[in-house]
């Protein structure tokens, strides 16, 4: 739970909700990202960095420059997170359904 609680906190800030966004596409540099926002490149590495420290983003190094893209592995534990409120609906419906059919 702390780790998906650490990935929402962090998407918590516009810009890193849309960096995530943009990576969405596909392989990304830090330049590339910058072209794309309204913020310097400095602040879009930062940004990179928080994501990369909740597990959200992952980068390789080429050349000179590092790709970064989305982990799938971190956004799984927010989704299971999320998908646990499903859960919990599915299960109060199930419960109700079945309460009104024995009524």
């Amino acid at each position: 739970m702390a780790y998906e609680s650490a990935a929402l906190d962090v998407l918590h800030d516009p810009t890193r909700r849309h960096v995530l966004e943009l990576l969405r596409n596909g392989e990304q540099s830090v330049r590339e990202l910058t072209d794309q926002t309204t913020v310097s490149q400095p602040a879009v590495s930062q940004h990179l960095r928080i994501l990369k420290e909740a597990g959200l983003v992952t980068w390789r190094p080429v050349g000179a420059r590092h790709l970064y893209r989305v982990d799938p592995n971190g956004l799984a534990g927010v989704r299971a997170w999320v998908d646990s409120f499903w859960d919990d609906a599915l299960t109060a419906f199930t419960n109700y359904a079945t309460s009104e059919e024995s009524e």
